[in-house]
């Protein structure tokens, strides 16, 4: 048995041989949510002091340029998605995209922020183009759904909404969007592990419950992820029944909601945020592209628009 003075040698080793920009991404985010992008500077120079570029490294980096867009600071937030992006595909030289999580995080963030900034500061044309290109070298990996987003966010509101698909479905039979054109529709996606779905669920359901006899028609789209809480690797059966009891526990007032089940729907709306919320119209347009939550009043504006219609 080890005694006091042998355990509190022991722990100082382990203390010491723990690098200290171990979480090099929580560091980061810590010192930027201090608004403080010297300390967040501080410890990327030190990170990369010690360990070189590296996927994390990068990663972290990103979130240097996602605070300068969310602080209206466009010229900062341009120059760090650019130096993202070129560390980033630095990195694409030696191995591919997906090949571990960090480096999809990095470049997805950069060229959202890249797009965003020139959208903000009015060039939406070269905005779209960046989103398209980034499009056509990306998507068949892991970050197509956030392009896809962030194209959708400048493009999409007005136009035809996307066909959806299903390969199985939970509830009531998928609905054709097609069919129900003259009815507004309000798509709910959500992932069975996503906690703002969760608190998204009463609101739709009062939304539904007020705007159903007005015609509105709820859809839930979700898809497959391969794991559970309980399993890392999940069958396609195994995971199905497990979306089918967290439907009928946290959804239980949408159970004959249609929850067509598919990639497909993710990829072509771009839902790479969850809940993301559509609104269509009574043309089968989109009135409302919104990834994330939105609070009930807010919601039910945005439905009073399209049911007025």
């Amino acid at each position: 048995m080890l005694k006091h003075t042998d355990f509190r040698k022991l722990l100082i080793l382990l203390l010491l041989a723990t690098p200290a920009w171990a979480g090099i991404v929580e560091d980061v985010r810590a010192a930027l949510a201090q608004n403080s992008f010297s300390a967040a500077e501080a410890s990327l120079n030190s990170y990369r002091a010690k360990n070189g570029v590296t996927p994390e490294y990068i990663e972290a980096y990103s979130w240097m340029g996602r605070t300068a867009l969310s602080a209206h600071d466009y010229d900062h937030a341009a120059a760090y998605a650019k130096q993202t992006k070129d560390l980033a595909l630095e990195q694409l030289k030696q191995h591919p995209l997906d090949s571990e999580p960090h480096l999809p995080l990095a470049l997805g963030a950069a060229i959202e922020v890249q797009s965003q900034t020139l959208a903000a500061r009015g060039q939406r044309t070269q905005a779209v183009a960046v989103l398209q290109n980034a499009l056509h070298a990306y998507g068949s990996t892991s970050i197509r759904a956030r392009l896809q987003k962030n194209l959708n966010l400048l493009s999409l509101e007005g136009k035809p909404a996307p066909a959806l698909r299903a390969e199985q479905f939970l509830g009531s039979k998928p609905p054709i969007l097609a069919q129900l054109k003259g009815s507004p529709v309000l798509l709910f996606f959500w992932a069975h592990w996503c906690g703002d779905c969760k608190a998204e669920a009463p609101i739709i359901t009062q939304l539904r419950t007020e705007f159903a006899p007005k015609g509105l028609t709820v859809v839930g789209p979700t898809k497959l992820y391969g794991y559970t809480a309980q399993v890392e690797h999940a069958s396609p059966s195994d995971e199905l029944a497990y979306i089918d009891a967290v439907r009928h526990r946290f959804y239980s007032g949408l159970l004959d909601m249609p929850v067509p089940i598919s990639k497909y729907n993710f990829d072509a709306y771009g839902a790479s945020t969850t809940p993301t919320l559509v609104l269509l119209d009574r043309s089968g347009k989109v009135a409302m592209y919104h990834p994330g939550a939105l609070p009930y009043e807010q919601l039910r504006a945005e439905i009073e628009k399209v049911v007025a219609r």
